[in-house]
């Protein structure tokens, strides 16, 4: 099985690139989406986080406010590796049953979409690393006119992630979004057909 760990800082077109290899017939998975399924009310990790964080994060619904939680560990580092030590290895055994899932299904090429997936080590998914990059300005734009968010909002976001210069030290592929969608899927189309097995 050919698994692409595919990764990207905020707003440099992840999505854009899992949905073109999706296209091409890779299965993909979203880490985030995995996240948001390990948060779901009564389970082990909803127990755990609940302990960890207090029942102030919860909704009338017993379901964790993201939002809550968020405004807890984003203001203090201490907190955040707490919460990311509770989380990254459950996420990476939840991805790494639905990849052994697939593999008996008989899928044999998959995407793992994951903005963390190097500082969550959860590399050893993957049988390649592929980052995708993006010219500062362009990620700064893209995303004011996607989020609500004020542009001294977005750069804070941006610094508070790996620098792209470090996470391409781990790439095995970069895909360059620096033009347009085109652009963008002519490198994944020639990635792909370089990279993945027949």
């Amino acid at each position: 099985m050919f698994v692409i760990g595919l990764t990207g800082g905020i707003g440099t077109g992840k999505t854009q690139v899992s949905g073109i290899l999706s296209h091409l017939g890779a299965t993909v998975i979203n880490a985030d989406l995995v996240g948001h399924e390990a948060y779901l009310p009564n389970t082990e990790t909803w127990q755990v986080v609940v302990e960890a964080f207090g029942e102030g994060i919860l909704t009338e619904n017993d379901e964790i406010d993201r939002r809550a939680l968020g405004a807890i560990v984003f203001s203090d580092p201490e907190q955040l590796n707490r919460l990311n030590a509770i989380m990254h290895p459950r996420i990476f055994d939840m991805i790494q049953a639905r990849i052994d899932k697939l593999e008996k299904e008989g899928v044999e090429k998959v995407v793992v979409e994951a903005a963390l997936l190097i500082e969550a080590n959860w590399t050893p998914l993957a049988t390649e690393v592929w980052v995708v990059t993006s010219n500062g300005n362009d990620v700064v734009q893209r995303l004011l006119s996607r989020i609500n968010m004020t542009e001294e909002t977005i750069k804070a976001r941006i610094d508070s992630q790996m620098p792209q210069e470090e996470r391409v030290t781990h790439a095995d592929v970069i895909i360059e979004n620096d033009g347009d969608l085109g652009h963008l899927r002519e490198r994944v189309e020639t990635a792909w057909r370089e990279r993945s097995p027949a």
